[in-house]
């Protein structure tokens, strides 16, 4: 049975699943809203950032169920945030979040951890059992946030290239349903603390 879309708490928003005809909205998005791009990669949204995040394929071998690209429409049909996610991601039951970006005039506001808890039950609903992101260390409001969540580190990637910048990735994880961290590393041994 096809998985349907995350519901909105947020009374003003429409969520819809972005696809290779959104491609427009969603480079009006990154190009509105730089506070992301220029934080991670040092510079503004490349101008065919959409097309790359709409047609971006994972790493050869990597198994998934499927790849979620997430917009949230507000009252004029502009999008006012996004997400990334993947289900299944390497085993049964993890679930990725690859972006999750509020409009910037929306920070402070609460409304990414609306967003967020929404995402979660979904996901939960769904058969996630574990949620995984990876932040970009120095990104001190993302880490932030995450970590407010209830996520944890489970391992640092050092020089990944994004944009103009050489980062390090804090690959972190929540367990849904009571799951131990040992429990997870069993499943996902290539996000142990070691590798």
């Amino acid at each position: 049975m096809p998985v349907s879309l995350p519901s909105c708490s947020l009374a003003d928003l429409r969520v819809i699943e972005l696809t290779a005809s959104h491609e427009a909205l969603l480079q009006r998005f990154f190009d509105a809203n730089p506070a992301y791009f220029m934080a991670v990669n040092g510079e503004p949204a490349d101008p065919n950032e959409a097309h790359k995040e709409i047609h971006a394929e994972l790493p050869p071998g990597w198994a998934f169920t499927k790849q979620w690209l997430i917009g949230y429409l507000g009252p004029d049909n502009e999008l006012v945030a996004m997400a990334n996610i993947t289900s299944d991601l390497l085993a049964q039951g993890v679930w990725h979040i690859g972006l999750l970006i509020l409009a910037t005039a929306r920070h402070g506001s609460g409304q990414a951890k609306t967003l967020y808890q929404s995402l979660e039950s979904w996901a939960m609903a769904h058969g996630a059992n574990w949620l995984r992101l990876g932040v970009v260390q120095g990104n001190a409001r993302a880490e932030r946030f995450w970590e407010s969540l209830g996520f944890v580190q489970t391992r640092t990637r050092s020089g990944v290239i994004m944009g103009q910048r050489i980062n390090t990735l804090r690959v972190m994880v929540k367990p849904l349903r009571g799951g131990s961290l040992a429990h997870y590393l069993a499943l996902i041994q290539r996000d142990r603390p070691e590798n």
